[in-house]
């Protein structure tokens, strides 16, 4: 292959090392059936595509296609029982072995089939019953957009590219001299635009479970504007649990409360969508900044209050609260309006009149005592230009937090 084929093909075996990478982070994150069908889908279509392109550490040609006959059969056979399991038909259990049991028999009816043939018949046989499997789950697919699936659509595109692509590899495998770079390229790219939809499909299919997790794990006490845990909730078990580790036992705990002074007068101005709105980026704002590490939840109608179990180092406390002011003081896109259609349009430009206030509180204060005393410096801490306020135990007394 020349430069440019082996380029293309790179980015394409780029873009599948970055959906095992972002299918890694889905499982750190307890998303294990997400990260497990993202993982799969990528490995599968990368084992699949390096095969054909003559990967294997084969050197005798008819073995080469013998093997790449089995790879085809079980590769398009696990990639098209995820499809079918991300458009909801596995989600019966009894159905969904009845359909395993069916593709894993056809699979081996294909293989077996071609040890009747020659090696190269028999990778004929495996690509076409590849192109097969991928027409079938277009047909799904598209019966699924035609009957009103929100995502109906966008798997008929992922799938339809999965088929280009897998046309092209089949070429590529039983012509390895005579393809012409464009067939590449169509292929590549056409690989690449079904792990990019199929990811966007995913993503839009299992994004519920993010939440789910979250009300199963607070119940009543989840706050679904924030996606954070409630203020009844933060108040009490949270607060409990960072404090207490074990029955008597107390420990320093880093506690950082944020206010937000305009939140109040959005809402007058432009509406309790507008405030639901800065709330919601505020919120996504901290959960992308904040180490996993930090227990964080809704404080109030207007803050949040962050805790940091065992905050020894102060240095890594202050640098938190620093990271956290510098997160809420960017200015926010906000809408106005409640339609789909007007949630990206950005009707004005609002800036978060954000407190912070950082304390670390000793084992001998009580828990109460230290999240009020840190919410009153987060108001406080609006009059400084930092907009971070701290308990100076050198002078006993609230200042601004000094410039690192």
């Amino acid at each position: 292959m020349d430069k440019l084929v082996v380029g293309i093909w790179g980015a394409f075996f780029g873009t599948v090392a970055l959906m095992l990478a972002a299918s890694l982070v889905a499982f750190a994150r307890s998303l294990h059936r997400v990260a497990l069908t993202a993982a799969l889908s990528a490995l599968m279509s990368g084992v699949f595509a390096a095969a054909y392109l003559g990967a294997l550490p084969v050197v005798r040609p008819q073995a080469e296609a013998r093997w790449l006959a089995h790879v085809a059969a079980v590769c398009s056979t696990a990639l098209g029982l995820m499809l079918l399991a991300m458009l909801g038909l596995m989600r019966d259990e009894l159905q969904a072995r009845r359909i395993r049991r069916v593709a894993a028999g056809l699979a081996t009816g294909v293989l077996a089939l071609g040890w009747l043939l020659d090696p190269f018949h028999a990778l004929a046989l495996s690509s076409l019953w590849s192109c097969g499997v991928g027409a079938a789950g277009l047909l799904l697919c598209l019966r699924g957009a035609l009957r009103g699936d929100p995502l109906g659509w966008l798997a008929v595109a992922g799938v339809s590219f999965m088929l280009l692509a897998v046309v092209g590899l089949s070429w590529i495998a039983l012509d390895r001299q005579g393809v012409p770079w464009p067939v590449h390229a169509a292929s590549a790219l056409a690989g690449m635009a079904y792990l990019a939809t199929i990811a966007t499909a995913m993503w839009a299919r299992y994004s519920y479970l993010i939440e789910l997790r979250e009300v199963l794990a607070h119940g009543p006490n989840y706050d679904p504007v924030t996606r954070l845990r409630s203020h009844a909730e933060t108040a009490g078990p949270m607060v409990g649990a960072a404090f207490f580790r074990h029955e008597g036992e107390r420990r320093p705990v880093g506690v950082i409360a944020v206010s937000i002074g305009n939140l109040y007068a959005l809402e007058n101005l432009h509406g309790r969508a507008a405030a639901n709105h800065a709330l919601f980026v505020c919120a996504s704002r901290l959960r992308r900044c904040v180490p996993a590490q930090v227990e964080m939840g809704r404080l109030g109608d207007d803050g949040f209050l962050l805790l940091m179990r065992n905050a020894s180092d102060t240095e890594a406390l202050l640098s938190l609260a620093r990271q956290v002011g510098a997160r809420l003081l960017r200015p926010v896109a906000l809408t106005t309006g409640q339609q789909p259609r007007q949630l990206d349009n950005a009707g004005m430009q609002w800036v978060a009149e954000v407190g912070v206030g950082v304390l670390q509180a000793l084992p001998m204060m009580r828990p109460s005592t230290a999240v009020s005393m840190a919410r009153a410096m987060s108001r406080t801490a609006w009059t400084y230009p930092s907009r971070i306020a701290w308990f100076d135990r050198v002078t006993e007394q609230i200042a601004e937090l000094p410039a690192p």
